[in-house]
């Protein structure tokens, strides 16, 4: 069963900086496009940060120069390194990933972000 795993949310003052992981299991790691959606209430899901098989990132431009999407396939997990936090990036953040092999998309559980100011 696939499975993705998020960790590393949590409380933090505007400013402050947060580093949050995914690990996947249940499928082969290198294949997929993985990143992170976020959702805040009232506001539509967006994607913020994705890093596909090759290595090449895309970020929202909201989050562009405070946030930093890199992958390590040989612990089959995703890492986002956000930074200079800002109260509007407070939302759920979803890891999320697609199979450049079946093009099914996978989704984690979530975890909360919250910056206060």
């Amino acid at each position: 069963q696939v499975q993705l795993v998020e960790s590393g949310g949590g409380a933090v003052q505007a400013g402050g900086s947060l580093r949050l992981s995914c690990a996947a299991s249940g499928i082969t790691f290198k294949t997929l496009t993985i990143g992170w959606h976020r959702q805040a209430p009232g506001k539509q899901r967006e994607l913020v940060a994705e890093i596909n098989t090759g290595g090449s990132t895309n970020y929202a431009d909201s989050v562009k120069g405070r946030f930093t999407i890199s992958r390590d396939n040989a612990k089959n997990t995703v890492y986002l390194q956000m930074d200079s936090l800002k109260p509007e990036d407070t939302a759920v953040y979803y890891c999320t990933a697609v199979s450049e092999r079946t093009w099914l998309d996978y989704w984690g559980q979530g975890t909360q972000v919250t910056v206060s100011s």
